[in-house]
């Protein structure tokens, strides 16, 4: 089947058109036909890059005041300049990403009147992504109104949580009646690599207790003891845990008080701080890109060397803290665009876990950069792994499983 993946950002939109089967999925033999990435939407200079596998990409800066104008055109390359599909009826599901699900939703789930409501509800909880998320479903669904179309939360995988481990130490009210709770996020990225670990060794993650890092722009660590979710970094936001490319990680509460009131910041500024000119370039004052901020302090920018070590620290600090949590692990994995291809932050950060028997094979993780791999000595009694995460194809699994149970 051909499945369309989408995912609608503030201003931007991103999709893939993937071929997969249940039978392609067991064979890890599903194929990517094209993707695309529409950004700054809203502006006279929105750009575009539309790619078919094994083709050079198509760039364009050209208006797109609206999402709408950007889904409109991505339907109409795919079935017209493309040269993939003779018409739209090809296209037998869609699968969108939904950053927030709440309570309400355990696992991917196809999008009927009532989901979408529901959805539509726990926009309070996530109001910068889950509006936008639906953008694109309801223009798919005047597009393509009898196809289906399914919702993948990011935070659905991290529902197994015990509650001591998702409860916040406030009056027990701000949980029952606002939902003030831990959720987790990068879902589709833990669930995919835990998954995919598995699978390579020729068994399912419920034999496994597994960490998995997903270090990218954004950042989170996960423990899964065997195949469930029993803690994660990311809480009611993804601006707690780990430091990250522009967000802090973990902050006292305090701090943030002594901003709007010593400071004299206003909510609005605060929020802005926090998400756009913390972590990575607050520290480092270079760039919220690791590969800058590494580069900087090889010539010797002291802060720069701050970042790197903070981030790393933070990191190993966690994993440290999963290990306990779960009474050991099998397996420390990962991904993202750091963790798939920055041999030095991996080094970093596995070197302190020589402690819990992670024997890191320096000549390895060097070499393994952007694939499957394993990092660590074959003596190590806590393995260390490279696998690179696909959120896109994961969704598209799930529109396919959603699919066939209706």
């Amino acid at each position: 089947m051909r499945i369309l993946v989408m995912n609608c950002g503030s201003s931007s939109l991103k999709f893939q058109l993937i071929e997969t089967s249940f039978q392609q999925i067991v064979a890890n033999k599903d194929r990517m036909l094209a993707q695309g990435v529409f950004e700054r939407i809203g502006s006279t200079d929105a750009r575009s890059r539309l790619l078919v596998a094994g083709q050079e990409p198509q760039e364009t800066v050209r208006e797109v005041l609206r999402h709408q104008e950007a889904i409109q055109a991505t339907f109409a390359w795919l079935a017209g300049e493309s040269g993939l599909l003779g018409s739209l009826d090809e296209i037998d599901g869609v699968g969108h990403r939904i950053v927030h699900g709440g309570e309400r939703f355990h696992s991917s789930t196809l999008m009927t009147d009532d989901t979408v409501r529901q959805i539509e509800a726990l926009s309070d909880l996530a109001p910068l992504h889950n509006p936008h998320n639906l953008k694109a479903f309801y223009a798919a669904k005047k597009i393509l109104p009898r196809v289906p179309q399914v919702a993948v939360f990011d935070t659905a995988f991290h529902q197994t949580m015990p509650p001591h481990a998702y409860i916040y130490g406030v009056p027990y009210i701000y949980y029952t009646r606002d939902k003030l709770r831990r959720y987790g996020f990068h879902g589709t990225s833990h669930r995919f690599v835990s998954y995919r670990f598995a699978q390579i060794h020729g068994d399912t993650r419920e034999k496994y207790r597994l960490i998995t890092c997903h270090l990218g722009n954004g950042c989170s660590v996960c423990a899964i003891d065997h195949g469930k979710v029993v803690d994660t970094s990311m809480g009611f936001t993804p601006l707690e845990g780990l430091i990250m490319g522009s967000r802090p990680g973990d902050l006292d509460a305090g701090a943030v008080l002594y901003l709007l009131e010593r400071a004299e910041m206003g909510h609005a500024e605060v929020d802005v701080t926090l998400n756009t000119q913390s972590g990575l370039v607050g520290i480092s004052g270079v760039s919220r890109d690791m590969r800058d901020v590494l580069a900087a302090a090889a010539k010797g920018n002291e802060r720069a060397e701050l970042a790197v070590n903070a981030f790393c620290y933070r990191v190993s600090k966690y994993i440290g803290s999963y290990y306990v949590a779960m009474g050991g692990a099998d397996a420390v994995l990962f991904a993202g665009g750091i963790g798939e291809n920055s041999a030095e932050v991996r080094a970093r950060i596995c070197r302190p876990l020589s402690v819990l028997g992670l024997q890191l094979d320096e000549a390895a993780n060097v070499a393994t950069v952007g694939r499957e791999g394993s990092i660590a000595r074959p003596s190590s009694r806590l393995k260390g792994w490279v696998v690179p995460t696909n959120e896109e194809l994961l969704i598209a699994r799930d529109t396919l499983r959603c699919m066939a149970a209706h």
